[in-house]
């Protein structure tokens, strides 16, 4: 028959009691701690050691100022042996001047030539100059004059025969006489059209150009058309 514990013996029975006063004792601590002052002392200061301030100060900047370079030295006089004996020149007082003696005198200089100055050359005018026609009359609304120029152009035969067509743009001036000078080709087509065109050019006759009512010269330009029928 197997043995069982007595009801001494057994520690189970006691349990209740041993929590009930751990419980009662951890009340009676809380209760206590709740009831302490914890509140720290006011007359508890912190002394903090004063820093010591450091003052800046402000560094002027310097300005260098640049001085001249010192004067060369003058150069040391050297003494120069001087062996050449000064003759005094005898003064003639006694020279007599006669008034109606006749001095030959250079001839004066001969006078300055002025060079002319070359009249200016315009390129725009009050009044342009107008080409003129076979009867001497000038429309500038009208190309009579430039249609009589186109018929005292030659077709050169070189040519013609290589089929050469276009335009032969000149540039010349006119001068104070409505006369043509200077001429250049600054566009053409060869073949003997641009040395035709010159020739013609310079049979050409203008009116004049003025510029406050004085006549002057005029650079003008002019196409010469060359076209084969």
């Amino acid at each position: 028959m197997a043995l069982r514990k007595t009801e001494k013996a057994d520690l189970r029975r006691t349990y209740p009691l041993f929590v009930e006063i751990g419980m009662v004792l951890s009340l009676a601590i809380l209760i206590i701690a709740f009831r302490l002052d914890m509140r720290v002392d006011d007359d508890f200061n912190i002394l903090l050691q004063e820093q010591e301030i450091v003052q800046m100060e402000d560094i002027q900047q310097t300005q260098q100022i640049e001085k001249p370079p010192p004067p060369p030295r003058p150069p040391v006089p050297v003494e120069v042996p001087n062996d050449e004996i000064l003759e005094d020149d005898e003064i003639d007082f006694d020279a007599f001047l006669d008034i109606d003696e006749i001095i030959n005198l250079p001839p004066p200089p001969p006078p300055a030539v002025v060079e002319e100055l070359e009249p200016e050359i315009f390129v725009i005018v009050e009044q342009m100059p107008c080409l003129l026609d076979n009867k001497g009359w000038c429309d500038p609304t009208s190309i009579a004059g430039l249609m009589d120029l186109q018929k005292r152009i030659r077709y050169p035969e070189i040519a013609k025969k290589a089929g050469v067509e276009g335009r032969v743009f000149l540039q010349f001036v006119v001068n104070e006489n409505g006369d043509v000078v200077d001429p250049v080709v600054t566009r053409g087509i060869g073949a003997g059209c641009d040395e035709e065109a010159v020739r013609g050019i310079l049979t050409a006759k203008f009116t004049p150009g003025k510029q406050r009512g004085k006549t002057v010269k005029v650079k003008m330009s002019l196409p010469i058309t060359f076209k084969l029928k």
